[in-house]
């Protein structure tokens, strides 16, 4: 099965392209200037040149296609270089949409985000709008909310690897982010930690089973795990250890407030957000409908940290 893949030469879409690959399919990467050298099996790919803001493009990516997947998300949006959320997570979808429909091709898999709402963040709020021009589509759909995944980052950003880079091997305490004045429970919120490789098999297997059509699955991992213990996984992967403190959390939104402009300030005011609001399925029963076993998040799991 030919497939064209919006978004496949990012984290997910590497670790996709692998499981495509392996699985006998053919991927069709629309890939932007200068990222050609990021496709690890480029010779076993099809590509198009250009962008998703192009429309001309995504037609020529879909044209031919059995099935188009969309997976592109990003954690920050940057107006001034023309990264935002409304462009890349809807707009991008709709545009896809929209070349699916001139071209024929009926199949349309989504990469969503688990927690998405009409009431939440920019990010969370352009997901779910994203979500919504896809069902009221004419196109045969199947929607993925993963949590925050974790793998092997294949020279991308990743979630464990970047809390290793800006928090784990900073000389500064770990923070312990609450809200409020009491620090008790301080890095309690729940994250629920899902692995790349299943995503990834998860997206395979839609291609060919019918029942995952106008289905919508949360994909999270098989427990929940607090702020607190997920730094503690990474540090012992990481070989080290790591002091942690109670941090109040709105002295760092008001700073974000004034810093998360720029790309050099570790984090936004929607991420912090997004974080303290944790992220954990409220029915986790994807997988078992999938008639797939999902991986536990722990040391062994993180051995590329080492």
């Amino acid at each position: 099965m030919k497939v064209a893949i919006i978004g496949g030469t990012g984290f997910v879409g590497a670790h996709l392209v692998r499981h495509l690959l392996d699985a006998g399919h053919t991927p069709r990467l629309l890939v932007r200037p200068g990222s050609h050298d990021k496709i690890e099996r480029l010779a076993d790919c099809e590509t198009v040149p250009g962008t998703v803001a192009d429309q001309a493009a995504l037609t020529a990516c879909l044209t031919g296609a059995d099935a188009v997947m969309y997976l592109i998300g990003i954690l920050r949006e940057f107006p001034a270089q023309g990264i935002t959320f409304e462009g890349l997570q809807y707009q991008g979808v709709v545009d896809t949409i929209a070349a699916a429909h001139a071209t024929g091709v009926k199949r349309f898999i989504l990469m969503s985000a688990n927690g998405i709402r009409a009431d939440g963040t920019t990010y969370q709020r352009t997901k779910y709008r994203a979500e919504q021009a896809l069902k009221s589509s004419t196109l045969r759909w199947t929607i993925f909310r993963p949590s925050v995944i974790f793998g092997e980052p294949l020279g991308r950003m990743e979630f464990c690897s970047q809390l290793k880079r800006d928090i784990i091997a900073s000389p500064l305490p770990a923070p312990l982010f609450y809200q409020g004045l009491s620090p008790l429970g301080a890095g309690g919120f729940e994250l629920a930690p899902v692995s790349v490789h299943d995503v990834a098999a998860a997206f395979t297997l839609a291609l060919t089973d019918s029942r995952t059509e106008s289905q919508t699955y949360s994909l999270c991992g098989p427990q929940r795990y607090s702020w607190k213990a997920i730094l503690q996984t990474i540090a012992t992967a990481s070989g080290t250890s790591k002091v942690m403190i109670p941090a109040p959390v709105l002295p760092i939104q008001t700073l974000a407030g004034w810093l998360d402009r720029y790309p050099w300030f570790p984090i936004s005011r929607e991420q912090l957000q997004m974080l303290l609001e944790g992220n954990v399925c409220t029915e986790n029963d994807s997988f078992a409908r999938l008639g797939l076993t999902p991986t536990p998040f722990g040391v062994a799991q993180l051995s590329y940290l080492g």
